[in-house]
């Protein structure tokens, strides 16, 4: 039995895994496996990973489950006291885990380690230093496109991206795993959300250096990111948010999706964004059943978790045009 177990997600991405896969053969520690969920590929990628690399534990489903339910059955495979997931089309740097796990040792009510993730082709340029959250009820990556350089010193955050992340293995136990309705894009924030109103904390590690393709599976700007991402950001948002708080940022929320619904209309892509909308409400009974056992395990007050909130996304996104 290892420390961690790694799993890797894949859907036709054979021309990621033999760089992912060999930069992890040199890991500094070796207390690790490896776990391959292949999401019903059709480019021959688990024969691949099968012949090159024979000591990678590969898990083939017949089809694709999306990045929450193979990382599930990924983790019905996994023996790991830490769960490090990773996404195909990274490189890591040696000591990556060595990173993550020390961190992880350090303080039992840390769940949940960020890594430090670059842009592939830009190094120097940060894909993101871990997850926030802001009061307008959205997830952003913290970072995202500035100089790795600003971002040096470890500390908490909201959450973590889960293309670079370990979980504690405890901890998912305790609050649940990602959520199947979601299927892509946002299953992080959700989990790093109900993580921290159980009380455990996130550490963005920056000695934990990942290097992604960024947007090269779920595509930037494609239309299925703009419906996973408008749907998925009501399922955080409503889930998670406790009541008293819900009131207080329920009209910061839907400026958000005023202004995003304004952006969908100029793109001449609305009828995407409605769909969104449309089946989330579609689900909101289901919503509402999770909901209750969510903020049945809240722990953390609601001055603490408010503090975790940053207060400037639309301005700087949507109003002074900054980012």
């Amino acid at each position: 039995m290892k420390s961690i177990s790694v799993i890797i997600v894949n859907w036709n991405g054979i021309q990621h895994l033999e760089e992912c896969l060999l930069s992890l053969s040199k890991q500094t520690t070796k207390d690790f496996e490896i776990i391959l969920v292949d999401n019903g590929s059709t480019d021959g990628s688990a024969n691949f990973v099968e012949k090159r690399f024979p000591y990678v534990k590969i898990v083939r489903l017949a089809k694709n489950e999306g990045f929450c339910g193979g990382n599930k059955i990924g983790l019905e495979h996994a023996t790991g006291e830490f769960v490090a997931l990773l996404n195909n089309d990274t490189k890591v740097d040696p000591r990556w885990l060595e990173e993550l796990l020390q961190e992880m040792q350090s303080d039992p009510n840390i769940g949940i380690c960020s890594s430090c993730m670059v842009n592939y082709f830009k190094p120097e340029y940060l894909d993101t230093a871990g997850d926030g959250y802001d009061i307008c009820g959205v997830g952003f990556k913290i970072g995202n496109r500035m100089r790795v350089s600003e971002f040096q010193h470890k500390r908490d955050t909201f959450g973590a991206c889960a293309g670079a992340v370990m979980y504690r293995r405890s901890m998912i136990k305790k609050i649940g795993f990602f959520d199947d309705d979601f299927f892509a894009v946002g299953e992080d924030i959700d989990l790093s959300f109900r993580a921290r109103l159980s009380g455990y904390r996130c550490v963005y590690v920056p000695t934990a250096i990942v290097r992604h393709k960024v947007n090269q599976t779920v595509g930037a700007g494609s239309n299925f990111l703009l419906y996973q991402s408008r749907r998925n950001i009501e399922y955080t948002y409503f889930k998670n948010m406790p009541l008293p708080l819900l009131i207080l940022t329920l009209p910061l929320h839907l400026l958000y999706n005023l202004l995003t619904f304004i952006q969908a209309l100029t793109e001449r892509r609305i009828g995407i964004y409605l769909k969104a909308k449309r089946d989330f409400l579609n689900n909101f009974r289901d919503v509402l059943k999770k909901r209750n056992e969510i903020q049945k395990q809240r722990e953390i007050s609601l001055k603490s978790l408010l503090d975790f909130f940053s207060k400037d996304y639309l301005l700087k996104k949507y109003i002074s045009n900054t980012s």
